[in-house]
């Protein structure tokens, strides 16, 4: 399992309202019902007001979902801190917050260094500006698109922009969404130009993931072909 290239649709559930008593096995029912990767949260009670797991839960869960890409969300004040042990416990790429280093460049390049993919994520009031300077350096950016910290928010249309400013200076760049994303609102990603779709409670909670994660993806990769198609 892998993310793609900017020009198709990946999925990747977050696992945050999972029942974590019962991790694993969720995880493989979303992985069995097509996504493309595991977006996995991690919140230390300071950079957002909630706690959820940290690498041990990481080093537990990779030899059960062998294979299966594992994205770090890093909602945490000093990314740097974490970048080795979630490497070692076999964390495959590492999304961490403009909001929370003093140097994002020092904290790429930790990240390269420790073997994983880089992303960077902004929160809703932070201008898509920033991220420019960085996003040659990056494998993936993430529009955070509820204020981070919980789930089950409601999606916030006014981040759509920072997608569409995005999609149309970097064609190929692996654009995210991550907060309120599901049947509701995956057409305004798709219109945006998102390509990784970042869906929590909507996945969890269907009654058939395999049928929503399929329909997401259909949505999503028709309006990246059609945006091809018009350029």
């Amino acid at each position: 399992m892998a993310l793609s290239s900017g020009c198709t649709c990946s999925i990747g559930p977050s696992i945050l309202n999972a029942d974590l008593s019962n991790l694993a096995a969720e995880c493989e029912e979303l992985v069995n019902a097509g996504c493309d990767y595991l977006h996995l949260d991690v919140m230390d009670g300071s950079f957002v007001p909630n706690l959820t797991f940290g690498h041990p839960v990481v080093k537990c869960l990779r030899p059960k979902l062998p294979g299966v890409f594992f994205e770090m969300h890093m909602m945490v004040v000093e990314p740097e801190k974490w970048i080795e042990p979630m490497a070692d416990a076999g964390a495959n790429m590492y999304t961490f917050h403009y909001e929370a280093t003093d140097d994002p460049k020092e904290c790429i390049r930790k990240i390269r260094e420790a073997g994983m993919k880089a992303g960077m994520s902004i929160n809703p009031p932070t201008q898509v500006d920033v991220l420019v300077p960085y996003v040659d350096l990056l494998d993936c950016v993430l529009i955070m698109t509820v204020h981070p910290g919980f789930g089950g928010q409601k999606f916030i249309s006014d981040c759509m922009p920072k997608v569409e400013f995005l999609r149309n200076k970097y064609k190929s760049l692996d654009i995210g969404v991550d907060g309120g994303v599901g049947p509701n609102t995956i057409q305004e990603c798709a219109d945006a130009g998102a390509n990784l779709i970042v869906s929590g409670s909507a996945l969890i909670r269907s009654n058939n993931k395999k049928q929503s994660i399929h329909d997401m993806r259909a949505i999503v990769n028709s309006a990246l072909e059609n945006r091809l198609q018009q350029s």
